[in-house]
């Protein structure tokens, strides 16, 4: 079955929030004010009340409580609060397509880590590093629709002990991997072009030189997996670190490591 009969399914089966497409179009307007977007986030209760829990944090340390969103998005930022809303939409996402293949908690706690990797090797490379957690972030909903649509090739490729990368895995159970399947439903969601081409991207091996975005998502994707399958052990490092195109050394490694996984765990209990 090809990547867009997948994508058709996803399209069928769930739709993006309108918050997110309104959003992203009043953060790109010069005129738009904190006002502005403190009145469209007031109209989802929830999302306000996990918008005022963020720029109470320690993620932000501001000194006094901030109780109004208009406040909220001076002191946190635009671009903060739109990575807020799409964490917010990306787990609305996923819990419509549940399934008992995947556990939603686990997922879930990967796709921020992804989200916050990815930021972090982006932020000496890229102005506006922010977009790099929301495509990290938006990275394995490919995963989630393929076990929900297809469980029996699903528990086919999680059960293929290969000492292989997971996308290598999934080329061969499928025919595509689960980024690309990602990016083509967000592509049909009508998602800015800046968050779903990279996603198609960044597991193709025909590109002679894969660009720094592609590089960047392949990079802290790896990473994410390594953690989880092998601990990062340096023997792990070794052996992936070419195909992961990872420049930076191993101890360097760990201690980025430490620091994304303490900010996941932090923004994991923001939306528990």
């Amino acid at each position: 079955m090809p990547f867009t009969e997948y994508a058709q399914f996803a399209n069928h089966t769930a739709t993006l929030p309108d918050i997110a497409l309104r959003l992203r179009e009043i953060l790109d307007d010069p005129a738009t004010d904190a006002q502005a977007i403190g009145h469209l986030i007031g109209i989802d209760p929830a999302l306000s009340a996990k918008v005022l829990r963020l720029a109470n944090s320690a993620l932000f340390r501001f000194p006094a409580q901030i109780d109004n969103i208009a406040r909220a998005v001076n002191v946190v930022g635009g671009e903060a609060i739109y990575m807020l809303v799409m964490a917010e939409t990306a787990k609305k996402l996923q819990s419509q397509f549940t399934t008992d293949l995947v556990n939603p908690r686990t997922h879930w706690y990967k796709s921020i880590l992804t989200g916050v990797l990815a930021q972090r090797l982006a932020k000496p490379h890229i102005r506006g590093s922010e977009r790099f957690f929301v495509l990290g972030l938006l990275y394995h909903l490919g995963e989630m629709v393929t076990a929900l649509r297809d469980p029996e090739k699903y528990s086919q490729y999680i059960n293929d002990t290969r000492a292989l990368s997971p996308w290598r895995k999934q080329l061969h159970a499928f025919g595509f991997d689960f980024a690309l399947l990602s990016g083509a439903i967000y592509q049909q969601w009508q998602l800015p072009i800046q968050l779903y081409a990279p996603l198609m991207d960044t597991h193709d091996n025909a590109m002679a030189h894969k660009p720094l975005e592609e590089r960047l998502l392949l990079q802290a994707n790896g990473i994410v997996w390594l953690l989880g399958e092998q601990d990062l052990c340096e023997q792990a490092y070794i052996t992936y670190r070419e195909e992961l195109k990872i420049t930076i050394e191993y101890k360097g490694l760990i201690a980025l490591c430490e620091e994304a996984q303490q900010q996941a765990h932090a923004l994991q209990a923001l939306f528990s």
